[in-house]
C-alpha cells in the first residue's frame, strides 16, 4: 500500500505534462482514473508500439492508472464526469481553463457536486495576464522562458530546443508538489480549493533561478546569466577513444586533477587559484582542461578519477545506458509483460522509501479498459451501463480473445 493509498483521482490530462504528474501520484498508491475520449490519449500513437495504441511515451506516463472512455460532449457523457468528480478527492485537467468550463467541467460546476475537491488545472499561462487565453506546448514554454536563447548563447548562436519534453515534466513535477500540499491542506482544514500551475511561470521561476544573477537587483549589476554554465566549453570531454563527463569543481579537484595528470604547473597560473578566478576564465579553462583530456582512454581517465574522488560519470548514450552497471544493480529497467504489448520494460520508482515504498500499481491501460468496472463503482447498474454504452456516451474495450 502505497502513501497516498485511499485517494481517488480523477484524470482528464492527455498528451505528457498532466498524464506524467498522475502516473507519479499512482505510483504513490492513489486510484487514478484516467477520463479518454472516444479517440484516446494521442500519444497513444506516438512511437513505435506492437498494438498501435500503446506507445512508449504513453506506456510510462500512464502507469498506474485506470481507463475510462467517455464523450464530454454528450449530456449523459458529462453526468457520468460530474458524477466521477463527485467520488473524488482530485481532478486534474491541462487543458484550457475555458475549454473546462465549455464542458460543463469549470471549478464551479465540480464543486457544486463535490465541494471539498482538490481542482488543479495544469496549462500554458496564469489567468491574469494577457496570454491567459493562448495554447501552449513544451517547444512553445521553452522559447519564451529563455532555454533556446541560452542554448544559442553556449554554441553555435542558433537557438534550439532541449532534447526532452522539459517543460512538461517540470510543470508535472510542480502539479504533483501542488497536489500534495493541497491535501495536507484538506486534512487539516477539511477544505479543498482550485489550484493553477501555469506553464511560463513555472518555467520562468526554474530557469531564471540559474541565471537571473545580476539582474536581480536594481538597478541591475550585470545583464545575467550563470558564467560557468553559459561556457562554450561546457560540454563532455573527448577522450582519446569517447566522451566522459568530468565535473572539476572545489580548489582540491583541480589540485588533483592537475597534479595526476602531469599538469601540476598549471597550479601556478593565478587563473586557476580559486573559484572566483575560474569563474573569471571558465570558457578558457574548460578548454585547456579537453585539451588534457584527449591524452588518456576513457577507462585511463575513470581509474585515475576515481582514486582521486574527482566528481565523473559515463557520457551515455540512448542504447549504452540500458547497460549501465549501477543501474541494472539497483533494478531500475524491470521487464514486465503486458496485456497487447507483451515483453516491455518498465522503470522503477527512483526513490526508496524504508515504510509505504511507492511502486507501479498496474502497466498503462488499454483505452477503456476500466469502463465498466468504474460505473460500477459510481452506482451504474447493468441495465444503465448498457444504455450507456448504446448511447456512445461511454465506451468499454471488447473483450479479449
Amino acid at each position: 500500500m502505497g502513501p497516498l493509498d485511499g485517494l481517488r483521482i480523477l484524470d482528464l490530462t492527455s498528451v505528457l505534462m498532466g498524464p506524467y504528474a498522475t502516473s507519479i501520484l499512482g505510483d504513490m498508491g492513489a486510484d487514478v482514473i484516467k477520463l479518454e475520449s472516444p479517440q484516446g490519449d494521442m500519444t497513444r500513437a506516438v512511437g513505435p508500439s506492437r498494438g498501435g495504441t500503446m506507445g512508449g511515451m504513453f506506456m510510462h506516463a500512464n502507469r498506474s492508472k485506470r481507463s475510462i472512455v467517455v464523450d464530454l460532449k454528450t449530456a449523459a457523457g458529462l453526468d457520468v464526469a460530474l458524477r466521477l468528480a463527485e467520488k473524488s478527492d482530485i481532478l486534474i485537467y491541462n487543458v484550457r481553463p475555458q475549454a473546462m468550463v465549455r464542458l460543463g467541467l469549470g471549478y464551479d460546476d465540480v464543486a457544486a457536486v463535490n465541494s471539498g475537491i482538490i481542482y488543479v488545472g495544469a496549462f500554458g499561462f496564469g489567468q491574469d495576464g494577457p496570454y491567459a487565453a493562448r495554447p501552449a506546448y513544451d517547444d512553445l514554454i521553452q522559447g519564451i522562458s529563455t532555454v533556446p536563447h541560452l542554448l544559442a548563447e553556449t554554441g553555435d548562436g542558433t537557438p534550439r530546443y532541449v532534447s526532452v519534453n522539459i517543460a512538461d515534466r517540470i510543470v508535472g513535477l510542480h502539479v504533483v508538489n501542488a497536489v500534495l500540499a493541497a491535501v495536507r491542506h484538506r486534512d487539516k482544514t477539511g477544505r479543498g480549493q482550485k489550484i493553477d500551475v501555469p506553464m511560463f511561470e513555472t518555467m520562468a521561476s526554474f530557469v531564471l533561478g540559474d541565471h537571473l544573477g545580476g539582474l536581480s537587483f536594481r538597478p541591475p549589476l550585470d545583464q545575467g546569466g550563470y558564467a560557468r554554465l553559459m561556457a562554450k566549453n561546457r560540454k563532455p570531454y573527448r577522450t582519446a577513444d569517447g566522451h566522459l563527463c568530468v565535473l572539476l569543481y572545489t580548489d582540491k579537484h583541480w589540485r588533483d586533477f592537475l597534479t595526476m595528470s602531469g599538469h601540476a604547473a598549471k597550479l601556478d597560473d593565478p587563473r586557476f587559484a580559486s573559484h572566483p578566478d575560474r569563474l573569471a576564465h571558465i570558457d578558457a579553462i574548460y578548454q585547456e582542461v579537453a585539451e588534457i583530456m584527449r591524452e588518456r582512454t576513457s577507462a585511463e581517465w575513470e581509474g585515475m578519477l576515481l582514486a582521486c574522488d574527482i566528481p565523473h560519470t559515463p557520457a551515455h548514450t540512448l542504447t549504452s545506458i540500458m547497460d549501465d552497471p549501477h543501474l541494472n544493480a539497483v533494478g531500475f529497467f524491470q521487464p514486465v509483460e503486458h496485456s497487447s504489448e507483451g515483453p516491455v520494460l518498465s522503470m522503477r520508482v527512483a526513490s526508496t522509501w524504508s515504510d509505504s515504498q511507492p511502486q507501479p500499481q498496474r502497466l498503462a491501460p488499454l483505452l477503456g479498459e476500466h469502463t465498466r468496472e468504474i460505473l460500477t463503482e459510481i452506482g451504474c447498474d447493468e441495465a444503465e451501463t448498457e444504455r450507456l454504452v448504446a448511447s456512445g456516451a461511454v465506451a468499454q474495450l471488447p473483450p479479449k480473445d
